[in-house]
């Protein structure tokens, strides 16, 4: 049945298990590579996520977030920011995309030229996601403690629709923040303050 403009149905990510299959890194990169307008994903679990589009509402928000973030990263120059379509190979064998992210210039320069222009195999310090209307909470929770469980020193769960902001540091319990004008790196950002009201 064909749609009218404007009226596309958003739903959960389709979740395929793809472990039995044995999927090699080179066949999940060509997969991504033949489907440039898919978000796709793959989890620890050998699970194949592939996310639905965005829509233009949280596209302008994660534009203005991967703004701050590289504008702070460049101005700062001790590491590097990425936004939404770079990836990254987690010590658990996830292959991750956060909506922005951050790491470290020396562990960054640490990486061939290969693993650069690949699916960076680390886990980025500062990773930033950002609900949707499709995402389920839950999900996002469990993908932001399983940055925190490899390595990521700080992390960002932002929810525009309830304003509220999902706080995860490696050693500490998560803080809810409930409409909050400002958000701070500090200290693994120093410096770095995101106006996160421009998100709502």
């Amino acid at each position: 049945m064909t749609q009218l403009a404007g009226t596309t149905e958003f739903s959960a990510p389709l979740k395929l298990k793809v472990r039995a299959t044995c999927l090699t890194a080179e066949q999940f990169a060509r997969l991504c590579q033949e489907n440039p307008d898919l978000r796709i994903e793959l989890s620890a679990q050998g699970e194949l996520l592939i996310m639905p589009p965005t829509g233009a509402g949280i596209g302008r928000r994660n534009s203005r977030l991967t703004r701050h973030l590289d504008t702070w990263a460049e101005a700062d120059g001790t590491g590097v920011a990425f936004d939404s379509s770079s990836m990254f190979t987690l010590p658990n064998g996830a292959v991750r995309s956060p909506d922005a992210s951050w790491v470290q210039r020396a562990r960054w320069e640490a990486l061939s030229p290969e693993q650069q222009e690949g699916f960076a195999p680390l886990c980025p310090d500062f990773v930033v996601e950002l609900r949707s209307p499709s995402d389920r909470l839950s999900e996002l929770q469990e993908k932001m403690l399983e940055y925190i469980d490899n390595g990521t020193h700080l992390g960002w769960l932002i929810d525009p629709s309830d304003k509220r902001v999902y706080l995860y540091r490696a050693g500490q319990s998560v803080e809810v923040l409930d409409d909050p004008a400002l958000l701070s790196g500090d200290p693994v950002l120093p410096g770095f303050t995101l106006p996160v009201h421009e998100l709502w």
